[in-house]
């Protein structure tokens, strides 16, 4: 591998969902003992890198999205010690260690929103969050509506209205506020001290609002989560101010060794507006959501995969790719859900993991995990709360490790998870599938030692191979990785020098005889 390629620009990252991954101690929500018992699996499994989601001190109202102290652990997950330990056991399995910060907003716990409140309009504490007073007829200073559902402004006693993107105990920081920046720069610092390697930026498209924070058009005043990752042109996201944010944060992450990175969350409406996320004085990485977002098609994954490269490269950057995460519904089930939505997951992760660039892999889907159908009663997320749709439950629902019952070695036998395991994950545990070289577990484990194995050999650059218009195949220097979205069997004897099979998301054997069947992908290798 040449020396001047960065550990973050191929690293294949696992997220986990701290409340979801490993209970140490019975109480139903994962924690970061549990995450250290559990790191040995992720370094077998190959990946490079994890990333955490928040674990800081929370009322957990956005499970841990709603940060009171960005400075400590919740006692939920642990202690500060527990996250050094954790920490130093991930570096001693080569493991790097991301975690997430949460700049747009904070808990409406936080000292400094406490104050706000203590204080009188127009004073020093209010003027880190976005105060407003509201229209003369009393209603909000905007119409403005919550990505969580309802109106993204809360009247306080005195008479002044604050804004909250999500949920009303997330007040949004005013970003042009100097003090905002200030103490966030700290932030990083406080957890670079520690030892991080990096940073996941939470709604990196959002922390400044268009002056004068406008109203919004009539058709894009919809709340929900679905419609604040459309295209939408509204007036609090990707707004220029992100970028001098980027460019200081950028200065801070190179004053320390070891390669440390980030990476944005930015939903955004195009591959271009997502590149400027990651020009050379800003961030290292974006997660790249219209890769998320495409269809099973093979039209839609060329689009893509040319669109991305044709924004990144002009920039110098490398791809961040992303099937899932815990905020969307799980690929297998997007994708058509059962036999055939796990036959296409499999074909678009090993087509992801074969392209140029780092990949993020969320807890579960190595599992080949569909959506879980939570019951209304028991489901948490603030969206249902809020009334915006069903919520993000189904993929936050706690890792199946080992036994035939729930909770399948998630926590001690006899604890209840946080959000119920369905009975059918009995046959998708880790135990279940270890050893099994049909099961997706397997799958995964054989992409990621493929990948590391070739990747000194793979340049930055890939080629589309002429195929039919419903197979896409692309050439990676010797290494072609071809997915057959259509309905027919597809002949691999009729492409110009194949090479050799090396690995098949489906039955190896037909693969081996030139035949890939529908919703089956193929590296084959010169």
């Amino acid at each position: 591998m040449p020396d001047s390629r960065l550990w973050w620009q191929d690293a294949v990252c696992y997220q986990i969902y701290v409340r979801s991954f490993a209970d140490s101690d019975g109480d139903g929500v994962g924690d970061l003992a549990g995450i250290t018992s559990r790191l040995p699996y992720l370094a077998d499994l190959g990946v490079d890198a994890v990333w955490l989601t928040p674990f800081y001190t929370s009322p957990q109202a956005d499970h841990g999205y709603d940060v009171a102290d960005y400075r400590d652990v919740d006692p939920l997950f642990g202690r500060l010690d527990d996250f050094d330990a954790m920490l130093a056991a991930a570096h001693d399995l080569g493991l790097r260690v991301i975690v997430d910060v949460v700049p747009n907003h904070s808990s409406s716990a936080h000292a400094w929103f406490e104050a706000a409140l203590a204080a009188r309009p127009g004073t020093p504490e209010r003027a880190r969050y976005l105060f407003r007073d509201g229209r003369d007829n009393g209603t909000p200073p905007n119409n403005w509506q919550s990505v969580f559902g309802g109106p993204a402004w809360t009247q306080v006693p005195d008479g002044q209205w604050y804004l909250h993107l999500f949920d009303a105990t997330q007040p949004d920081f005013d970003w042009d506020n100097p003090e905002v920046g200030d103490e966030f720069e700290s932030v990083l610092r406080f957890w670079l001290d520690r030892g991080v390697d990096g940073f996941r930026i939470d709604v990196a498209h959002g922390l400044f609002k268009e002056p004068g924070l406008p109203d919004v058009e009539a058709e894009q005043n919809v709340g929900g989560i679905d419609e604040a990752m459309s295209e939408l042109d509204r007036p609090y996201w990707d707004q220029p101010g992100v970028h001098d944010v980027y460019r200081r944060w950028h200065d801070v992450i190179a004053s320390y060794p070891g390669d440390r990175m980030a990476v944005a969350e930015a939903w955004v409406s195009s591959a271009e507006s997502m590149a400027r996320y990651v020009r050379p004085d800003e961030l290292q990485q974006a997660f790249n959501f219209h890769w998320l977002e495409a269809e099973w098609s093979a039209d839609e994954f060329r689009r893509v995969v040319d669109e991305t490269f044709a924004a990144v490269d002009p920039v110098g950057a490398a791809a961040t790719w992303v099937l899932s995460n815990h905020d969307v519904d799980r690929h297998v089930s997007r994708f058509g859900g059962g036999s055939v939505g796990l036959a296409r997951a499999r074909a678009a992760t090993a087509m992801m993991l074969a392209l140029p660039g780092s990949a993020y892999v969320y807890a579960g889907e190595e599992l080949g995990l569909p959506q879980a159908d939570v019951p209304a009663e028991a489901r948490q997320d603030p969206t249902w709360r809020r009334g915006a749709g069903i919520g993000r439950d189904g993929c936050r629902v706690p890792m199946p490790w080992s036994g035939t019952a729930s909770p399948y070695g998630f926590g001690p036998d006899g604890a209840t998870p946080w959000l119920p395991q369905p009975d059918s994950w009995a046959a998708l545990s880790v135990e279940a599938q270890q050893g099994d070289e049909a099961s997706t577990l397997e799958l995964y484990r054989r992409l990621i030692a493929t990948r590391r194995e070739l990747l000194p050999q793979l340049g930055r650059r890939v080629a589309f191979v002429d195929t039919r218009d419903d197979v896409v195949a692309l050439r990676r220097d010797g290494l072609i990785c071809v997915v057959n979205c259509g309905d027919e069997v597809f002949d691999l004897t009729a492409l110009a020098d194949p090479g050799k099979l090396v690995v098949a998301t489906g039955h190896t054997a037909d693969v081996r005889n030139g035949s890939l069947p529908p919703d089956t992908a193929a590296w084959l290798h010169a």
